[in-house]
């Protein structure tokens, strides 16, 4: 149905029904031009077809695919090799961008604004050439380590500095410290460039506003609404929810559109003073908020916490928490909202979270072990009034917002490479016996060095990415950099804990399990035979039963077996690698377990493992164990060994939980998956990521996905369309939901 075409006054149900339509148009539009897209279902639209060009683009994590950019912007470099870089450069070009960027109004939203381009689209030459990076990056190579050279974003402002200041308050700001600090006029120019950009970027969807009042009359008086909020916030900080609403939106369109960031922190907290001071003033109902919320959450997905404690021990959820819940539970498009459960949080968000689990089947929302992931940071030295602070704010990770550089979910090391490596230089070494202690002995030492290389390779990163590509709308909104005149990455904000997260635990759990079992305790396979095995990827009848064989041992998760006993050396020994050591340069590291959807990447470069596993097969997902763990899958068994491999200083190893929708929503489904929740934090736990999902009807999804253009599941720690992944990463979810024969009930 066309906006045009409306002729009487809508209500908010009619409106969001129309907004979520156009939301399913303008993705499977995506899908036609840009094929798969393995990552966050951003909001990102595209531009009119007389603006739009397809480029190859690949990510920072080497997700290839196609993508759309402006023909009417071409970034100007700085370098001879055609690329921008430092603060300065990257300012002007993006402010550029955002003067060519179309306004984006939909009559039927109450906000404006969205964005069109990707910023890996438009920077070809990412790195500098004069910071020679190349010997590192071999080094990173050798064990499958996705390094922090490079990483952008991943950190969490504040947006309470946005909201008080406003866009006018931030270029004061700016300009007054820039006048203080002159050595560094090149990075408050970057800053104030940004800022400018921003504030005429609203002015012409203000104009838009207008323009569009005059076309349509049912919608002209929200039309003009749109107009006078957005002129007002030009410079001036919101005052009203839905002004703090629209704020919020234009800060998470530049963040994503500059470097990716998606990270909203506390959303429901800022929200709540606006909230209430509307209500108590008689200008704002429950029903219009949800809507504002949800006009939001349509342009993006961005990531934010819903209740837990304040600073003092207090749980902060409020009447906004419940809101955020409810816009979500009437889109069902992809969100990344996560719900606190610990000890004094409100159990009626616990509930409500569940109930829109069970019947909303989108994956929405993520529970949040907040009082395992505090204890944790706490364990690092930092005061407990500091760790309360820490808002969930990605895929799996938490920090301060705008005042901890963590670069969390970048940094990976792949334990299945470092187990293959140390498994081929022992049976390459004719002065030793082959068996499990030396092989564990060697595991342990090539540990050692994965993380050493991926500690240079944070240094490395610290001392050069505030002059290759600065982080520079998140600095507006972080404590410190403004003040300091220094990029969030070197030395701007106060804390700095890099994030490093073990990937493949279940897969080299297994391979250790397998080894020990049918290599080294009943000699059914020979040491040659498994090297054989390996390397020709398990061919011929004789590598199929040998496959089989070492496929057959006791697996991780099944309860009480030798693979569980792998997994928690494993865990235990990566967790003492990356906490017992700093960088060279005194940075701290936090051990999580965590692969995101690097799970396909790292194993199709990955040759088959001693588990029997194939070349090119994706490793194991997180720490979580292999599919097919146990032939019930109870979900029991696995939340009870996800919780027990647990590093425990505060970042996360998160639990994927694929449910069987066993009844049709029952008082009974709910306590039983609540009473599942709860019982994998008691043990320890310190997230969970949900799917509720029919088999059959992913089955049928995974043939032809274009019949199911609505089914959303969590892929990993973000949602997305599942007809908007890759056959690859489709199968990834769909062998997950088969092999794991859980209930909800």
């Amino acid at each position: 149905m066309s906006t045009t075409a409306v002729e009487t006054e809508l209500s908010y149900e009619e409106r969001l029904r129309l907004l979520r339509g156009m939301k399913l148009a303008q993705t499977r539009e995506k899908q036609r031009i840009r094929g798969t897209m393995d990552f966050d279902d951003h909001g990102i639209i595209l531009p009119p077809e007389d603006l739009r060009e397809t480029v190859k683009t690949i990510s920072g994590s080497g997700v290839h695919f196609t993508d759309v950019i402006l023909k009417n912007f071409r970034p100007r470099p700085n370098h001879q090799n055609g690329g921008y870089y430092g603060p300065a450069a990257c300012g002007r070009n993006f402010r550029s961008l955002l003067e060519v960027h179309p306004a984006y109004i939909d009559p039927m939203s109450s906000l404006a604004g969205a964005y069109m381009v990707n910023f890996m689209s438009y920077r070809r030459a990412h790195w500098k050439p004069e910071f020679d990076r190349e010997e590192l990056m071999a080094q990173h190579e050798r064990y499958h380590i996705v390094p922090a050279i490079g990483a952008v974003q991943h950190l969490c402002q504040d947006l309470a500095i946005g909201l008080r200041l406003g866009w006018g308050g931030l270029l004061e700001k700016v300009r007054h410290f820039r006048a203080i600090n002159v050595a560094a006029a090149e990075f408050y120019e970057g800053l104030e460039q940004v800022v400018l950009g921003t504030q005429d970027w609203i002015r012409r969807h203000a104009r838009e506003a207008r323009r569009k009042a005059q076309e349509h009359g049912p919608m002209a008086q929200n039309l003009l609404e749109i107009a006078e909020i957005n002129e007002h916030l030009i410079s001036g900080a919101p005052r009203t929810f839905r002004e703090a609403c629209q704020w919020i939106l234009w800060d998470l369109l530049i963040s994503r559109m500059y470097n990716g960031s998606g990270a909203l922190g506390r959303a429901d907290v800022l929200l709540e003073p606006y909230y209430r001071a509307d209500v108590g003033a008689g200008r704002l109902t429950d029903e219009e908020a949800v809507f504002h919320i949800a006009c939001m959450l349509l342009r993006d997905t961005p990531y934010f916490q819903l209740g837990g404690p304040d600073a003092s021990g207090r749980d902060v959820t409020g009447s906004v928490s419940f809101l955020v819940l409810e816009a979500a539970h009437r889109l069902r498009t992809p969100v990344n909202v996560g719900v606190c459960v610990g000890e004094g949080v409100d159990e009626g968000l616990l509930r409500r979270g569940v109930e829109m689990l069970v019947e909303d089947r989108c994956g929405t929302p993520k529970f949040l072990g907040v009082d395992n992931t505090i204890r944790g940071f706490v364990r690092n030295g930092f005061s407990v009034e500091l760790a309360r602070e820490r808002a969930y704010s990605g895929c799996q990770w938490s920090a301060l917002p705008g005042r901890e550089y963590a670069i969390q979910d970048i940094i990976k090391i792949n334990l299945a490479k470092v187990l293959d490596v140390a498994l081929r230089e022992m049976l390459a070494d004719g002065d030793v016996r082959p068996c499990v202690a030396e092989l564990w002995d060697r595991f342990e030492r090539h540990l050692g060095e994965a993380v050493a290389i991926t500690a240079a390779g944070i240094d490395f990163q610290y001392e050069h990415m505030h002059e290759v590509f600065p982080e520079l709308p998140l600095d507006l909104l972080c404590h410190g950099p403004i003040e300091r005149g220094l990029d969030a990455s070197h030395g701007g904000v106060e804390y700095y804990t890099f994030g490093v997260d073990g990937a493949g635990l279940a897969t080299t759990a297994d391979s250790f399990a397998s080894i020990e079992e049918r290599v080294e305790k009943e000699g059914r396979v020979s040491w040659a035979q498994l090297l054989e095995g390996l390397e020709s990827n398990w061919a011929g009848p004789e590598g199929e039963r040998v496959r089989r064989l070492m496929g057959g041992a006791a697996k991780y998760g099944a309860g009480g077996t030798t693979g569980d006993e792998w997994a928690k050396r494993i865990a235990g020994a990566f967790t003492r690698e990356v906490k017992e050591k700093r960088t060279p340069n005194g940075h701290m590291m936090l051990p999580g377990l965590f692969s995101w959807a690097l799970a396909v990447l790292m194993g199709k470069k990955l040759g088959a493992t001693p588990n029997g596993r194939r070349a090119g097969e994706p490793i194991s997902h997180g720490a979580n164990p292999n599919p097919g763990c146990r032939k019930d899958g109870a979900p029991t068994a696995i939340a009870v060994a996800v919780a027990e491999v647990q590093p425990g200083y505060g970042n996360t190893a998160p639990l994927q939980l694929d449910l069987d929708p066993c009844t049709q929503n029952s008082a009974q489904d709910i306590v039983n998956v609540m009473g599942l929740i709860r019982g994998h934090f008691d043990l320890g736990g310190t997230q969970i990521n949900a799917n509720i999902v029919d088999r059959e009807q992913i089955l049928e999804a995974s043939e032809d996905p274009g019949r199911f253009p609505e089914l959303v599941v969590r892929v990993t720690g973000f949602s997305a369309y599942f007809s908007s992944l890759s056959p690859e990463l489709r199968r990834f979810v769909v062998d997950r939901v088969i092999c794991e024969k859980g209930a909800g009930a």
